[in-house]
Protein backbone atom coordinates (compact mmCIF):
# COMPACT_ATOMS: atom_id res chain seq x y z
CA UNK A 1 0.00 0.00 0.00
CA UNK A 2 1.05 3.47 -0.85
CA UNK A 3 2.59 5.93 2.28
CA UNK A 4 0.41 8.17 3.29
CA UNK A 5 1.24 11.58 5.21
CA UNK A 6 -0.40 10.42 8.54
CA UNK A 7 1.71 7.04 8.34
CA UNK A 8 4.43 9.31 7.64
CA UNK A 9 4.56 11.59 10.39
CA UNK A 10 3.22 8.62 12.67
CA UNK A 11 6.30 6.71 12.11
CA UNK A 12 8.71 5.65 14.59
CA UNK A 13 11.61 3.19 15.08
CA UNK A 14 12.70 1.30 18.35
CA UNK A 15 16.02 -0.79 18.41
CA UNK A 16 16.98 -1.15 14.91
CA UNK A 17 15.92 1.29 11.89
CA UNK A 18 12.35 0.66 10.10
CA UNK A 19 11.95 0.78 6.24
CA UNK A 20 8.46 2.30 5.20
CA UNK A 21 7.79 1.31 1.31
CA UNK A 22 5.85 3.35 -1.53
CA UNK A 23 6.10 1.71 -4.33
CA UNK A 24 8.85 1.04 -7.22
CA UNK A 25 11.55 0.39 -4.88
CA UNK A 26 10.75 4.02 -3.36
CA UNK A 27 10.84 3.55 0.71
CA UNK A 28 11.14 6.13 3.90
CA UNK A 29 14.25 4.82 6.78
CA UNK A 30 12.77 5.75 10.24
CA UNK A 31 15.93 6.08 12.62
CA UNK A 32 15.87 4.83 16.24
CA UNK A 33 16.98 8.52 16.72
CA UNK A 34 14.46 9.70 14.92
CA UNK A 35 15.59 11.22 11.57
CA UNK A 36 13.34 9.73 8.40
CA UNK A 37 15.13 9.53 5.11
CA UNK A 38 13.68 8.62 1.52
CA UNK A 39 15.63 6.13 -0.29
CA UNK A 40 14.97 4.73 -3.75
CA UNK A 41 16.65 0.80 -3.87
CA UNK A 42 16.78 -0.35 -7.96
CA UNK A 43 19.22 -2.94 -9.37
CA UNK A 44 21.70 -1.51 -12.07
CA UNK A 45 24.19 -3.88 -14.42
CA UNK A 46 23.07 -6.46 -11.93
CA UNK A 47 23.85 -5.13 -8.62
CA UNK A 48 21.25 -3.96 -5.94
CA UNK A 49 21.81 0.08 -4.92
CA UNK A 50 20.42 2.47 -2.96
CA UNK A 51 19.46 6.27 -3.63
CA UNK A 52 19.55 9.13 -1.54
CA UNK A 53 16.60 11.54 -2.30
CA UNK A 54 16.58 13.70 1.09
CA UNK A 55 15.05 13.83 4.41
CA UNK A 56 11.75 13.84 5.84
CA UNK A 57 10.06 16.75 5.86
CA UNK A 58 12.73 19.21 4.12
CA UNK A 59 11.34 16.67 1.07
CA UNK A 60 7.55 15.58 0.94
CA UNK A 61 6.15 12.54 0.24
CA UNK A 62 5.38 14.67 -3.33
CA UNK A 63 8.75 15.75 -3.76
CA UNK A 64 10.13 12.19 -3.14
CA UNK A 65 7.78 10.81 -5.73
CA UNK A 66 8.79 13.30 -8.36
CA UNK A 67 12.52 12.34 -7.72
CA UNK A 68 11.89 8.72 -7.15
CA UNK A 69 10.23 9.07 -10.87
CA UNK A 70 12.55 11.13 -12.57
CA UNK A 71 15.46 8.45 -11.38
CA UNK A 72 13.50 5.78 -12.68
CA UNK A 73 13.29 7.22 -16.01
CA UNK A 74 17.23 7.85 -16.10
CA UNK A 75 17.38 4.24 -15.23
CA UNK A 76 14.76 3.20 -17.83
CA UNK A 77 17.46 5.39 -20.14
CA UNK A 78 20.48 2.71 -19.35
CA UNK A 79 22.14 5.14 -16.61
CA UNK A 80 23.01 4.85 -12.90
CA UNK A 81 20.67 7.60 -10.84
CA UNK A 82 23.89 7.00 -8.48
CA UNK A 83 26.37 7.72 -10.73
CA UNK A 84 24.35 10.96 -12.68
CA UNK A 85 23.68 12.44 -9.41
CA UNK A 86 27.06 12.43 -8.40
CA UNK A 87 28.32 13.89 -12.03
CA UNK A 88 25.98 16.47 -11.23
CA UNK A 89 27.01 16.87 -7.94
CA UNK A 90 30.42 17.09 -9.35
CA UNK A 91 29.62 19.90 -12.07
CA UNK A 92 27.88 21.86 -9.61
CA UNK A 93 30.81 22.11 -7.41
CA UNK A 94 33.55 23.20 -10.15
CA UNK A 95 30.67 25.57 -11.28
CA UNK A 96 30.71 27.58 -8.11
CA UNK A 97 34.39 26.85 -7.19
CA UNK A 98 35.07 28.58 -10.56
CA UNK A 99 33.91 31.80 -10.03
CA UNK A 100 34.65 34.80 -11.84
CA UNK A 101 37.47 36.26 -9.73
CA UNK A 102 39.05 32.79 -9.48
CA UNK A 103 39.24 32.30 -12.57
CA UNK A 104 40.54 35.75 -13.51
CA UNK A 105 43.48 35.40 -10.64
CA UNK A 106 44.41 32.20 -12.10
CA UNK A 107 44.93 33.66 -15.54
CA UNK A 108 46.26 36.78 -14.31
CA UNK A 109 48.84 34.38 -12.58
CA UNK A 110 49.82 32.47 -15.58
CA UNK A 111 49.65 35.69 -18.29
CA UNK A 112 51.11 38.28 -16.13
CA UNK A 113 54.34 36.04 -16.09
CA UNK A 114 54.72 37.56 -19.46
CA UNK A 115 53.93 41.31 -18.51
CA UNK A 116 55.68 44.47 -16.68
CA UNK A 117 55.14 44.47 -13.22
CA UNK A 118 53.36 47.84 -13.30
CA UNK A 119 51.24 46.81 -16.27
CA UNK A 120 50.31 43.45 -14.85
CA UNK A 121 49.57 45.42 -10.92
CA UNK A 122 47.49 47.85 -12.81
CA UNK A 123 45.38 45.04 -14.85
CA UNK A 124 44.36 43.24 -11.64
CA UNK A 125 43.55 46.29 -9.82
CA UNK A 126 41.02 47.43 -11.95
CA UNK A 127 39.47 44.02 -12.10
CA UNK A 128 39.30 44.10 -8.05
CA UNK A 129 37.67 47.53 -7.86
CA UNK A 130 35.67 47.51 -10.84
CA UNK A 131 34.56 43.82 -11.89
CA UNK A 132 35.19 41.71 -8.91
CA UNK A 133 32.44 43.09 -6.50
CA UNK A 134 29.71 43.04 -9.59
CA UNK A 135 29.70 39.30 -10.89
CA UNK A 136 33.50 38.13 -8.85
CA UNK A 137 31.72 35.77 -6.53
CA UNK A 138 29.42 34.46 -9.68
CA UNK A 139 30.73 30.92 -11.85
CA UNK A 140 32.15 32.09 -14.88
CA UNK A 141 29.97 29.56 -17.13
CA UNK A 142 26.53 31.39 -16.05
CA UNK A 143 28.01 34.36 -16.45
CA UNK A 144 25.76 36.14 -19.43
CA UNK A 145 26.41 39.03 -22.00
CA UNK A 146 23.71 41.31 -20.81
CA UNK A 147 25.19 40.68 -16.83
CA UNK A 148 28.43 41.41 -17.83
CA UNK A 149 27.44 44.50 -19.96
CA UNK A 150 25.64 45.64 -16.72
CA UNK A 151 28.43 45.56 -14.68
CA UNK A 152 30.48 47.81 -17.65
CA UNK A 153 27.96 50.05 -17.87
CA UNK A 154 28.27 50.87 -14.07
CA UNK A 155 32.00 52.18 -15.28
CA UNK A 156 30.60 53.33 -18.32
CA UNK A 157 28.15 55.81 -16.54
CA UNK A 158 30.83 57.36 -14.13
CA UNK A 159 32.59 58.57 -17.72
CA UNK A 160 35.08 56.01 -17.68
CA UNK A 161 34.58 55.15 -20.99
CA UNK A 162 38.31 54.28 -21.51
CA UNK A 163 38.16 52.18 -18.41
CA UNK A 164 35.08 50.59 -19.45
CA UNK A 165 36.91 49.61 -22.80
CA UNK A 166 39.40 48.71 -21.56
CA UNK A 167 38.32 46.09 -19.01
CA UNK A 168 36.10 44.74 -21.86
CA UNK A 169 38.90 43.69 -23.09
CA UNK A 170 40.89 42.33 -20.28
CA UNK A 171 37.17 40.44 -19.27
CA UNK A 172 37.14 39.00 -22.85
CA UNK A 173 40.67 37.51 -22.24
CA UNK A 174 39.49 35.72 -18.80
CA UNK A 175 36.53 34.57 -20.71
CA UNK A 176 38.77 32.66 -23.74
CA UNK A 177 40.89 31.56 -20.99
CA UNK A 178 37.92 30.14 -19.23
CA UNK A 179 36.81 28.38 -22.04
CA UNK A 180 39.85 26.94 -22.94
CA UNK A 181 40.79 25.58 -19.83
CA UNK A 182 37.09 23.69 -19.67
CA UNK A 183 35.77 26.41 -17.33
CA UNK A 184 33.13 27.65 -19.35
CA UNK A 185 31.31 26.95 -22.93
CA UNK A 186 31.46 30.33 -24.52
CA UNK A 187 33.00 34.04 -24.29
CA UNK A 188 30.05 36.50 -23.53
CA UNK A 189 31.93 39.31 -24.52
CA UNK A 190 32.09 38.23 -28.44
CA UNK A 191 27.99 39.18 -27.65
CA UNK A 192 29.08 42.61 -26.67
CA UNK A 193 30.58 44.64 -29.73
CA UNK A 194 29.27 47.98 -30.04
CA UNK A 195 27.24 48.06 -26.80
CA UNK A 196 29.31 50.35 -25.38
CA UNK A 197 29.74 54.45 -25.91
CA UNK A 198 32.71 54.53 -28.17
CA UNK A 199 36.17 55.80 -26.29
CA UNK A 200 37.71 59.44 -27.02
CA UNK A 201 41.27 58.45 -27.96
CA UNK A 202 43.65 60.89 -26.52
CA UNK A 203 47.46 61.16 -27.86
CA UNK A 204 50.02 62.28 -26.43
CA UNK A 205 51.01 65.96 -27.38
CA UNK A 206 53.72 66.19 -29.63
CA UNK A 207 55.59 68.44 -31.11
CA UNK A 208 55.32 69.52 -34.67
CA UNK A 209 58.23 69.89 -37.40
CA UNK A 210 57.82 73.89 -37.57
CA UNK A 211 58.27 73.33 -33.68
CA UNK A 212 61.39 72.00 -33.58
CA UNK A 213 64.00 75.03 -33.69
CA UNK A 214 62.52 76.79 -30.69
CA UNK A 215 61.93 73.50 -29.00
CA UNK A 216 65.89 72.57 -29.25
CA UNK A 217 66.61 76.19 -28.79
CA UNK A 218 64.87 76.10 -25.18
CA UNK A 219 66.26 72.86 -24.49
CA UNK A 220 70.08 73.51 -24.99
CA UNK A 221 69.73 76.40 -22.59
CA UNK A 222 67.85 74.30 -19.76
CA UNK A 223 69.97 74.30 -16.85
CA UNK A 224 69.74 70.76 -15.17
CA UNK A 225 72.63 69.11 -16.70
CA UNK A 226 71.31 65.45 -16.21
CA UNK A 227 67.96 66.14 -17.18
CA UNK A 228 68.85 68.10 -20.08
CA UNK A 229 70.74 65.22 -21.76
CA UNK A 230 68.16 62.54 -20.92
CA UNK A 231 65.76 64.70 -23.51
CA UNK A 232 68.17 64.85 -26.05
CA UNK A 233 68.84 61.17 -25.80
CA UNK A 234 65.36 60.75 -25.31
CA UNK A 235 64.70 62.69 -28.62
CA UNK A 236 67.72 61.17 -30.11
CA UNK A 237 66.21 57.47 -29.54
CA UNK A 238 62.51 58.08 -29.25
CA UNK A 239 62.33 55.18 -27.41
CA UNK A 240 59.63 55.07 -24.75
CA UNK A 241 60.10 57.64 -21.78
CA UNK A 242 60.60 54.42 -19.25
CA UNK A 243 63.55 53.33 -21.05
CA UNK A 244 65.63 55.67 -21.34
CA UNK A 245 64.74 56.28 -17.44
CA UNK A 246 66.10 52.87 -17.08
CA UNK A 247 68.78 52.47 -18.98
CA UNK A 248 71.90 50.63 -17.75
CA UNK A 249 75.61 50.63 -18.97
CA UNK A 250 75.50 47.25 -19.05
CA UNK A 251 72.96 47.81 -22.21
CA UNK A 252 75.29 49.97 -23.91
CA UNK A 253 77.96 48.91 -26.82
CA UNK A 254 79.86 52.75 -27.88
CA UNK A 255 82.18 51.09 -30.04
CA UNK A 256 79.30 49.17 -32.18
CA UNK A 257 76.96 52.63 -31.62
CA UNK A 258 74.35 50.09 -30.30
CA UNK A 259 72.12 50.33 -27.27
CA UNK A 260 70.44 46.39 -26.54
CA UNK A 261 67.70 46.93 -24.40
CA UNK A 262 66.64 43.61 -22.97
CA UNK A 263 62.83 41.74 -23.22
CA UNK A 264 61.99 42.67 -19.37
CA UNK A 265 62.31 46.27 -19.71
CA UNK A 266 60.16 46.70 -22.87
CA UNK A 267 56.32 47.37 -23.21
CA UNK A 268 56.02 44.57 -25.27
CA UNK A 269 58.61 41.84 -24.08
CA UNK A 270 60.10 42.07 -27.14
CA UNK A 271 64.19 42.41 -27.04
CA UNK A 272 65.05 45.85 -28.84
CA UNK A 273 68.23 47.41 -30.91
CA UNK A 274 68.41 51.03 -30.66
CA UNK A 275 71.34 52.37 -33.28
CA UNK A 276 72.95 55.07 -31.82
CA UNK A 277 74.00 57.79 -33.97
CA UNK A 278 77.16 60.06 -33.94
CA UNK A 279 75.41 62.29 -31.71
CA UNK A 280 73.82 60.29 -29.64
CA UNK A 281 77.35 58.29 -28.90
CA UNK A 282 78.97 62.01 -27.99
CA UNK A 283 76.15 62.33 -25.41
CA UNK A 284 77.17 59.14 -23.65
CA UNK A 285 80.75 60.54 -23.93
CA UNK A 286 79.54 63.16 -22.12
CA UNK A 287 77.40 61.30 -19.85
CA UNK A 288 80.03 58.55 -19.20
CA UNK A 289 82.28 60.98 -16.35
CA UNK A 290 79.03 62.11 -14.41
CA UNK A 291 77.33 58.72 -14.09
CA UNK A 292 79.58 55.96 -15.39
CA UNK A 293 80.01 55.16 -12.09
CA UNK A 294 76.83 53.61 -11.63
CA UNK A 295 74.62 51.34 -12.99
CA UNK A 296 72.12 53.65 -14.24
CA UNK A 297 72.55 56.28 -17.57
CA UNK A 298 70.64 58.58 -15.49
CA UNK A 299 70.61 57.59 -11.75
CA UNK A 300 68.33 59.55 -9.62
CA UNK A 301 69.42 62.89 -7.74
CA UNK A 302 68.51 61.26 -4.81
CA UNK A 303 69.19 57.89 -4.60
CA UNK A 304 71.92 56.84 -7.38
CA UNK A 305 71.15 52.92 -7.24
CA UNK A 306 68.14 54.02 -8.63
CA UNK A 307 66.96 55.32 -11.81
CA UNK A 308 65.52 58.88 -12.81
CA UNK A 309 62.22 59.55 -11.30
CA UNK A 310 59.22 59.50 -13.34
CA UNK A 311 58.23 62.71 -13.55
CA UNK A 312 61.74 64.35 -14.28
CA UNK A 313 61.50 64.88 -18.19
CA UNK A 314 57.75 65.84 -17.80
CA UNK A 315 58.53 68.46 -15.10
CA UNK A 316 61.22 69.58 -16.96
CA UNK A 317 58.96 69.74 -20.39
CA UNK A 318 56.43 72.33 -18.14
CA UNK A 319 59.06 74.61 -16.95
CA UNK A 320 60.26 75.02 -20.82
CA UNK A 321 56.80 75.98 -21.58
CA UNK A 322 55.43 72.63 -23.26
CA UNK A 323 52.63 72.18 -20.11
CA UNK A 324 50.12 70.35 -22.42
CA UNK A 325 52.17 71.00 -26.09
CA UNK A 326 54.44 67.92 -25.48
CA UNK A 327 55.03 65.26 -23.57
CA UNK A 328 58.57 62.88 -23.21
CA UNK A 329 56.38 59.97 -25.00
CA UNK A 330 55.38 63.02 -27.34
CA UNK A 331 58.73 62.58 -29.01
CA UNK A 332 57.97 59.26 -30.98
CA UNK A 333 55.32 60.53 -32.88
CA UNK A 334 57.20 63.81 -33.59
CA UNK A 335 59.93 61.40 -34.99
CA UNK A 336 57.16 59.38 -36.79
CA UNK A 337 55.56 61.86 -38.08
CA UNK A 338 58.75 63.54 -39.76
CA UNK A 339 60.70 60.09 -40.90
CA UNK A 340 56.96 59.57 -42.47
CA UNK A 341 56.80 62.58 -44.47
CA UNK A 342 60.84 62.21 -45.61
CA UNK A 343 60.29 58.83 -47.39
CA UNK A 344 61.36 56.67 -45.15
CA UNK A 345 59.44 52.90 -45.10
CA UNK A 346 56.78 52.70 -42.80
CA UNK A 347 57.74 48.81 -41.62
CA UNK A 348 61.28 50.86 -40.64
CA UNK A 349 59.89 53.08 -38.66
CA UNK A 350 57.69 50.69 -37.19
CA UNK A 351 60.11 48.77 -36.73
CA UNK A 352 62.38 51.35 -34.87
CA UNK A 353 59.59 52.27 -32.70
CA UNK A 354 59.63 49.03 -31.68
CA UNK A 355 55.24 48.43 -31.67
CA UNK A 356 53.47 45.11 -31.32
CA UNK A 357 54.68 42.08 -33.86
CA UNK A 358 51.27 40.28 -34.16
CA UNK A 359 52.67 37.53 -35.20
CA UNK A 360 54.33 35.02 -32.85
CA UNK A 361 56.98 33.40 -34.41
CA UNK A 362 58.17 37.22 -36.80
CA UNK A 363 58.42 38.54 -33.18
CA UNK A 364 60.77 35.70 -31.63
CA UNK A 365 63.41 37.32 -34.43
CA UNK A 366 62.89 40.85 -35.22
CA UNK A 367 64.93 42.93 -32.93
CA UNK A 368 67.68 43.10 -35.33
CA UNK A 369 64.86 43.40 -38.45
CA UNK A 370 66.03 45.87 -40.99
CA UNK A 371 69.02 47.13 -38.95
CA UNK A 372 71.05 48.11 -41.55
CA UNK A 373 68.54 50.91 -42.93
CA UNK A 374 67.56 51.71 -38.99
CA UNK A 375 70.88 52.65 -38.66
CA UNK A 376 70.78 54.88 -41.40
CA UNK A 377 67.33 56.32 -40.08
CA UNK A 378 68.64 57.49 -37.05
CA UNK A 379 71.36 59.14 -38.43
CA UNK A 380 69.43 61.05 -40.56
CA UNK A 381 66.92 61.64 -37.94
CA UNK A 382 70.14 63.05 -35.68
CA UNK A 383 71.21 65.07 -38.40
CA UNK A 384 67.86 66.37 -39.22
CA UNK A 385 67.56 67.65 -35.27
CA UNK A 386 71.07 69.54 -35.68
CA UNK A 387 69.89 71.14 -38.64
CA UNK A 388 66.80 71.94 -36.59
CA UNK A 389 69.07 73.77 -34.01
CA UNK A 390 70.68 75.72 -35.93
CA UNK A 391 70.53 79.93 -35.28
CA UNK A 392 69.15 80.18 -38.82
CA UNK A 393 66.43 77.72 -39.01
CA UNK A 394 65.52 79.57 -35.41
CA UNK A 395 65.59 83.46 -36.94
CA UNK A 396 63.95 81.75 -40.03
CA UNK A 397 60.59 80.09 -37.30
CA UNK A 398 60.25 83.68 -36.15
CA UNK A 399 60.15 85.65 -39.01
CA UNK A 400 57.25 83.43 -40.16
CA UNK A 401 55.41 83.44 -36.80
Amino acid sequence: MPLTQVAIKNAKADDKAVKLFDSGGLFLLVQPAGGKWWRYKYRFAGKEKLLALGSYPDVSLAQARERHAQARKTLAEGKDPGEVKKIEKRLTLVRHENSFEAVAREWHAKRSQAWTPKYAANSIHRMESNIFPKIGGRPIAEITPPELLAALRVIESRGAHDLAHRLQQLCGQVFSYAVAAGYAERNPVNDLRGALTPAITKHNAYLKAAELPEFLQKMAAYDGVQTRLAMKFLLLTFVRTGEVRGALWSEIDLPKAEWRIPAERMKMRDPHIVPLSRQAVALLEQLKPLTGYGDHVFPSQHKPSGSMSENTILYALYRMGYHGKSTGHGFRATASTILNEHGFRPDVIERQLAHAERNGVRKAYNHAQYLPERRKMMQWWADYLDDAAKPSRIQRRHRTC
